[in-house]
């Protein structure tokens, strides 16, 4: 259910609103990202799962690699408007056209520092040439939006001369940038509203001051009707405006509804990977921490009333809660924790195992799932009988083709499989996989490796966090070799998935 803070809302809840994902072009300028054709297929196809109204693919002037990509995206045929970013220069929109686009997206300089010292021309001079590669474009039967480049430092009066020569020229819309994240709402809400009396108008945020929802906000509440955004808040410098952060706010504070919200944590999680950027832990809407409780008052007050301490539902974006285990675990934590995987305890038994991981949680440990089960089998004296053990590990990676061996205990049988992949790593979990056959079917969630020591005989420390079924069992391990601790954790998270399962493990061909 929406939130009503006054009884007048900025944002009225029948305006209608959508967002522009540029996640494939402005967020693919992050230092270190590159997407490859297959990695900008796979993104768009999530971004039109998920509803996005139009998708920026890429800048088709960049090279020829690009434009494959851009005709790779083009060729699905998607609802979604597909775009391409252009320069002001006629070759560019060319180029575009030869990707079979829908529309594009015309940079022109709005600020004099842009207008002067960038492109080196004058006001009246911008104003023609702009005017003239939108009528070029639309000759060209495109759908066209001008960005006016660094619009939150231009002159509001040229700007305004800007978006009203672009849409007299044609353009469809004009787009507010304030490109260097400079202003604040107050600015951005009088800039855009002086231009929604002009026409059509668009806002793209960047975060350098931590605005980047706020001002996109002030946007739509002045009559910006289209968001540009990228998943993850990717982009230059401190990034973009996220898209789900957008997307939920205007959801959740003003009842406007963009896109299909339970989409956006596959959506973020297919970007994380692709793109090699990691989501923050912290991260609102798709960080890990987003929708767990550790705190013993909120996991409790959560278990009585899931809207306890959590603004909506994590389903609403396909999430669901989590409770974590630390120092400032609680019975109740601990006793829900324990009935999901299956163990039974009394209350005095719970009390011990408590207060064990409050102790843990006091020498700076992150308590996994493994701790706690091991804590509770001392505590109640049960014993765990392991299904599946890493009796032996070979991994060799100086080859053309990194290759492992592994030797494992399964219900009591040895079973010996070997692996090929992308690292020794890889090369190990394929083997083990191999071993292990259809009982190998958990997901992967997270993976996550720290340096525990300093050095080139550092201790690493790594966690996995695996799913099968409706179960999840988090375990870290630490070692010198980071294959010998991955492998280990996944063995033994595997160890654990599987020991609720009442019946005998097939054979690994099976």
């Amino acid at each position: 259910m929406p939130v009503h803070n006054s009884t007048e809302q900025t944002i009225p809840s029948d305006s209608t609103v959508r967002l522009l994902d540029t996640t494939l072009r402005d967020g693919e300028q992050a230092p270190g990202v590159s997407l490859s054709p297959a990695e900008k297929v796979e993104i768009a196809r999530a971004l039109e799962r998920a509803g996005v109204a139009v998708i920026e693919a890429g800048s088709a002037c960049t090279g020829a690699g690009e434009r494959q990509a851009i005709s790779r995206v083009t060729d699905l045929d998607l609802d979604a408007r597909v775009t391409s970013f252009c320069r002001g220069l006629e070759t560019d929109v060319d180029l575009a056209l030869d990707c079979d686009v829908d529309g594009v997206h015309i940079v022109v300089p709005s600020s004099d520092r842009h207008v002067e010292r960038k492109v080196g021309t004058s006001r009246e001079d911008n104003l023609q040439t702009t005017a003239d590669l939108v009528a070029y474009a639309k000759d060209h039967d495109l759908w066209v939006e001008v960005i006016g480049e660094d619009g939150s430092r231009a002159d509001l009066e040229y700007l305004e001369e800007l978006a009203e020569t672009s849409l007299e020229a044609g353009a469809d819309r004009f787009c507010f940038a304030d490109t260097v994240g400079h202003t604040g709402p107050e600015h951005t809400h009088e800039a855009v509203a002086r231009l929604a009396d002009v026409g059509p108008v668009s806002a793209h945020t960047h975060d350098d001051l931590g605005l980047g929802v706020t001002n996109a906000l002030a946007a739509v509440s002045a009559g910006a009707d289209l968001v540009h955004c990228t998943v993850n808040g990717l982009g230059e410098r401190a990034g973009n405006v996220a898209l789900e952060e957008v997307a939920i706010a205007l959801s959740h504070v003003y009842d406007v509804e963009t896109l299909e919200l339970e989409e956006l944590y596959e959506l973020a999680q297919i970007v994380s990977r692709a793109t090699g950027v990691e989501l923050p832990p912290n991260k609102a809407v798709i960080g890990q921490n987003a929708f767990t409780h550790e705190s013993g008052i909120h996991t409790d007050g959560t278990l009585k009333d899931d809207k306890m301490y959590e603004p909506y539902a994590p389903e609403t974006v396909g999430r669901e809660r989590r409770l974590a285990l630390g120092k400032h675990t609680g019975r109740a934590g601990v006793a829900a924790t324990l009935e999901e995987h299956g163990v039974e305890a009394t209350d005095d038994e719970i009390g011990e195992i408590a207060t064990r991981v409050t102790e843990l949680g006091d020498r700076g440990r992150r308590v996994t799932d493994a701790d706690l089960l091991a804590v509770a089998e001392d505590v109640t004296n049960a014993d765990h009988e392991r299904v599946v053990e890493l009796l032996d590990l070979n991994a060799v990676s100086g080859g053309p083709v990194p290759t492992a061996s592994v030797r494992l205990s399964v219900d009591g049988d040895e079973r010996v499989a070997s692996g090929t992949g992308s690292g020794p790593v890889d090369a190990a979990v394929s083997a083990v996989r191999e071993a292990l056959g259809s009982a190998a079917d958990a997901e992967l969630e997270s993976y996550h490796v720290d340096a525990v020591t300093g050095g080139t005989d550092a201790v690493v420390t790594v966690e996995v966090t695996m799913r099968r079924d409706d179960r999840t069992v988090t375990v870290a391990r630490n070692e010198a070799d980071i294959t010998q601790a991955s492998v280990e954790a996944m063995v033994d998270a595997l160890d654990r998935l599987l020991a609720t399962d009442s019946k005998p493990l097939p054979p690994a061909d099976d």
